[in-house]
């Protein structure tokens, strides 16, 4: 039975159109009542890996407040944004929504201190890159099937999983900039190799919409969750990011006695609102200029087409400056990031060296492999791990674990 025709909303041509999608690694039979992206989108949703980002640090470990956010917040947040991106410039609003709801599938316990620290100990066996590491959860260490390893996703999601940043390769084949001094992560270039991804394009307009709406969510979540944590002021904000001190200086003149809360809460949503509408006359000038007829024509471009205009990426660079500094870097948060990345280092030395101190699902086998696999293996275990249970585990495997607070 083919899927009504009212499930398909009117697209642009540029658009991804699920009916066209070039299918899924082992092939499936249509569903009936959904299309190939709400389905992707569903898989995700009901994934272990999505459940577990409830307890991964987005900026503050997770047991620290209950109103700071976390990966799976952050997440709903992005797909939000997505979403409302996607509407504007008619493109599938399922497919931008399913990326931005995978795009953090692979994040290690403690954000992107965990990560650095996984990477730094996974360095003689290819590193790690989370990127790389949610396409292997999404194709091959999700087990919920019983046809197929992972989630077997179509393709149009994967591309957009592994590209939403730019093209991996260059024109003349050879990694693009950012993979150049280490080259593309080999869990992308063996998936790529039986199902290619197309790595010398661009993703299409639905993935690089859930790319910006990531950018987006980061600042105002991050602007949001500092100043309720107490690491600056509005005022040192508005002293450095001239587009806050505008937004500062009209709520004030609005609302003179705003409690707070309240102010910072004008504060986020107006540069939610400013960045999105920006996004979205940006990209629709682009698209007029280019005149896409199909979403290969987008993927072709040689340029990325949803983005910031100049102006606001300005703003942006400035306000992710202040956010380092401030945030990232703050003098309470630097102790608990070093704490964190000592966390990760012991585990994954006490499971490399012991590998049967992992579950049996994780351990099983892992006699029989070389050094490089039984790393990954490790590595992926690790992955996994929300903020809890990595602490869990190193109390159950060390005297002393730090207090992450």
């Amino acid at each position: 039975m083919a899927v009504a025709s009212y499930f398909y909303p009117p697209l642009a041509p540029f658009a991804c159109d699920a009916r066209l999608s070039r299918g899924r690694l082992v092939a499936e039979p249509a569903s009936p009542t959904r299309t190939e992206f709400h389905r992707d989108r569903d898989r995700i949703v009901h994934a272990t890996a999505f459940r577990r980002l409830k307890h991964k640090t987005q900026v503050f470990v997770s047991p620290e407040g209950d109103h700071y956010r976390t990966r799976l917040t952050h997440t709903i947040e992005v797909a939000q944004i997505a979403r409302s991106l996607a509407r504007a410039l008619g493109l599938d609003e399922d497919l931008a929504e399913t990326l931005a709801l995978a795009h953090d599938l692979g994040h290690t316990p403690f954000g992107h201190t965990g990560e650095e620290a996984l990477d730094e100990v996974m360095r003689a066996y290819g590193g790690f890159d989370h990127n790389a590491q949610s396409l292997r959860i999404v194709t091959r260490l999700e087990r919920r099937y019983a046809g197929f390893d992972g989630l077997n996703l179509c393709w149009e999601t994967l591309e957009g999983l592994v590209k939403h940043n730019g093209p991996l390769l260059a024109a003349d084949g050879t990694p693009a900039e950012r993979y150049r001094e280490r080259g593309i992560p080999v869990a992308i270039l063996d998936y790529d190799a039986i199902h290619p991804l197309d790595l010398a394009t661009h993703a299409s307009a639905e993935a690089q919409a859930a790319a910006i709406a990531d950018d987006i969510a980061y600042d105002a979540a991050d602007i949001d969750d500092g100043l309720r944590a107490g690491l600056f002021t509005l005022d040192d904000l508005g002293a450095e990011v001239p587009l806050a001190r505008a937004f500062l200086d009209e709520i004030r003149a609005r609302h003179p006695t705003l409690e707070k809360h309240r102010e910072i809460n004008e504060l986020t949503r107006r540069v939610i609102t400013r960045l999105v509408e920006d996004v979205i006359g940006e990209a629709r000038d682009a698209l007029a200029a280019l005149s896409p007829a199909s979403a290969d024509d987008v993927r072709t471009a040689g340029r990325t087409i949803v983005q910031f205009s100049p102006t606001i990426r300005a703003y942006d660079d400035g306000i992710k400056t202040f956010l380092y500094a401030n945030v990232y870097r703050h003098p309470r948060v630097v102790p608990i990031r070093r704490d964190a990345a000592v966390v990760i280092g012991d585990l994954f030395a006490a499971f490399f060296d012991h590998p049967r101190a992992m579950p049996p699902q994780w351990s099983a086998g892992i006699e029989n492999l070389d050094e490089a696999r039984r790393a990954r293996r490790v590595a992926d275990y690790i992955a996994g791990m929300t903020d809890r249970y990595a602490l869990d585990e190193h109390r159950r495997l060390f005297a002393h674990t730090p207090d992450l607070r």
